[in-house]
């Protein structure tokens, strides 16, 4: 909920997770997962963006994440979430951070959390590692001894070099409407172990979405 002392802000950067779905993840088509529940990291790499006159250039989000059924059809439950905000953030950049991401500050990131309506199990500032090639050819995030995902874009028989598997228009974007293209991945690692979130595999789905955000209100 904003408030009257709620600062104008803009994030724009690249967004991605990696998750229990196989590819390609359903969720981000509005449909049930794969397996019913869904877990998986989340990151967001802020490439620019402010909060009021507080910078937040080159910040890192990243959430651990779980829920069962079908977010965007309202059937869904046992939603839960920990988030993790970069360590390089100071305190006036850290309070714009939970700010936006909690919620209270409007935009997206406000409309998602209140569909999504997690059980926070946590939130820490931690040294978030994350990269994403210029070519989209990889992506990849590390909390040391909590959370690590090593992604690479989705290929097949007859991709050419240098294609990447792509979609516009998700309906179940979860970068928010007008957002995209989204790249799809498989992630080669994808293990985590915090806040009662515990999983090492392989081979699951992966998607990468750029967002560009404003709040509290649309610009």
């Amino acid at each position: 909920m904003t408030t009257s002392t709620t600062q104008k802000w803009h994030l724009k950067g690249a967004w991605f997770d990696a998750c229990k779905c196989a590819v390609p993840c359903p969720c981000s088509f509005a449909q049930p997962p794969t397996y019913g529940d869904c877990d998986g990291i989340l990151l967001w790499q802020i490439r620019e963006g402010n909060y009021g006159d507080t910078r937040l250039d080159g910040l890192n989000v990243a959430m651990l994440g779980s829920f069962t059924g079908n977010p965007w059809a309202g059937e869904h439950k046992d939603a839960y979430a920990a988030f993790f905000i970069d360590d390089r953030a100071d305190d006036t950049q850290r309070t714009a951070l939970q700010a936006i991401f909690a919620g209270e500050a409007g935009g997206w990131p406000a409309q998602f959390g209140a569909m999504l309506s997690p059980e926070m199990r946590g939130l820490e500032t931690a040294s978030i590692e994350a990269s994403v090639d210029d070519d989209l050819g990889t992506w990849r995030m590390r909390i040391p001894g909590k959370a690590e995902a090593v992604v690479e874009a989705l290929t097949g028989p007859t991709t050419q070099e240098g294609e990447r598997v792509q979609v516009h228009h998700l309906p179940g974007s979860e970068t928010g409407p007008g957002q995209g293209p989204a790249t799809w991945g498989k992630a080669s690692t994808d293990r985590a172990d915090a806040y009662g979130f515990q999983w090492d595999r392989s081979g699951r789905s992966s998607k990468l979405i750029p967002f560009d955000w404003y709040g509290p209100d649309a610009a």
